[in-house]
């Protein structure tokens, strides 16, 4: 998604100079030119939580922070100099380089044409975002959240199963393992399942495995899964240890100050340093609050494991990209009309001309993320819920929670 969305940015810029009137090649160009700083600001922004993460972060977190400082590194390479090179091959060779289609164009010029009156409504908008958090505070501490093997640990055993998938596998389970997390992988060689559960995994007493072993192998009779069948079992405890927990915790705490200070230099105001802030917050606890509600609701498990973590840490990669690219273009507006006296229409402005490239990239990070929930099997279904949560919010809280912050902050503090 954000691989996409510096591709999206640069292209919807030359748009823009087309529309404006210049030739193709000067319309490149200054599309280019124009698409930098939000490109930069936004990759620098993520790439600062990045290398934190990476260096003080452990275990997942960790994993998680070389994966992201490798994809934008990788991303910006792509998208500023790749396909640049790509569309000036083509402009020399004489072929007509399209940034439209014909139903793209007129989308684009009904996205134009639209003036939302985001500013006005932002209070309506902390309503919605309040009463979403509340509840969800509210789930979490009277529901709770389902904690996955990997932060209670639990049993684990290599079953030998014929003709069964581990869908049908897992389903059988759930009715001898109630109240419990259960993971079932393929293993091995054909028919062998790992099979690790939660269940009973807080019991003292000494024949407890005897008992999660006997409700195994009755909850999957119908298979014909007798003991002789359970190749290997152990108890294994949590993975992610308390010493990784609070020094992940930590890193996370110093990668969004680092965002906050870079945020402060380059937009030289503390209101976009807190919007953005607030954002990142804001969509975190939103993807939290539904985990809680939704949680025995919705037909496929909502579990915080180490999956939860890369999804959450995602979520904060995608938010503040977000809302950094749109910031640099209230910051451009700003500039452009510093002597109007209402820079609340100015901002206004300025983010609905953002639009069109939110819709885009969203969308297209969207579909990627279903096409995963659909079609990407059972062990994903947690994983890829939050992330299409967190990526909707996410692409909703920089125009209508961080942007009207920035408002809020500049009109009490005028002077």
């Amino acid at each position: 998604g954000m691989a996409v969305d510096a591709n999206v940015l640069i292209f919807e810029r030359v748009r823009e100079e087309l529309q404006g009137g210049k030739s193709l090649k000067m319309a490149i160009k200054d599309g280019y030119s124009g698409a930098y700083s939000s490109i930069i600001d936004a990759n620098i922004t993520t790439i600062i939580a990045g290398v934190i993460l990476w260096v003080l972060g452990k275990g997942p977190v960790m994993g998680f922070a070389v994966i992201l400082v490798i994809g934008i590194l990788s991303s910006l390479f792509t998208s500023i100099f790749l396909t640049r090179l790509l569309i000036d091959n083509d402009l020399k060779k004489g072929k007509e380089t399209s940034f439209y289609s014909s139903f793209s164009k007129s989308i684009g010029e009904k996205l134009n044409k639209i003036n939302w009156n985001f500013i006005g409504k932002r209070k309506t908008f902390y309503i919605i975002s309040s009463v979403i958090i509340i509840g969800g505070v509210a789930s979490l501490v009277t529901k709770g959240v389902s904690t996955g093997v990997d932060f209670k640990g639990g049993w684990s055993y290599v079953v030998n199963v014929e003709d069964a998938s581990t869908a049908q596998i897992k389903e059988a389970l759930s009715t001898k393992f109630t109240d419990a997390n259960t993971e079932v992988k393929t293993y091995g060689s054909a028919n062998q399942f790992k099979v690790t559960t939660s269940y009973m995994i807080d019991n003292k007493d000494a024949d407890a495995g005897a008992k999660v072993e006997s409700a195994l192998v009755s909850a999957l009779e119908a298979f014909n899964v007798s003991g002789e069948d359970i190749l290997s079992s152990s108890k294994v405890g949590p993975t992610i240890a308390k010493d990784i927990s609070v020094r992940s915790t930590w890193a996370i705490a110093l990668a969004i100050i680092g965002m906050f200070l870079y945020i402060l230099v380059r937009f030289r105001n503390v209101g976009f340093s807190l919007g953005a802030t607030t954002a990142i917050f804001h969509d975190v606890l939103v993807v939290f609050s539904l985990y809680s509600i939704l949680w025995g609701i919705l037909p496929f498990e909502l579990s915080i494991d180490q999956a939860f973590i890369a999804a959450i840490l995602t979520v904060v990669g995608y938010s503040i990209n977000d809302t950094v690219v749109v910031f640099d273009r209230v910051r451009e507006f700003i500039g452009q009309n510093r002597r109007e006296s209402d820079q609340s229409q100015v901002i206004n402005k300025a983010i609905n001309s953002t639009l069109s490239r939110t819709l885009i990239t969203s969308l297209t990070t969207l579909l990627v993320i279903l096409i995963l929930f659909v079609f990407g099997g059972e062990g994903l279904k947690g994983f890829t819920f939050a992330l299409l949560v967190g990526v909707a919010v996410g692409t909703y809280s920089s125009v209508c929670v961080a942007t009207p912050i920035v408002v809020d902050f500049m009109n009490r503090f005028k002077k």
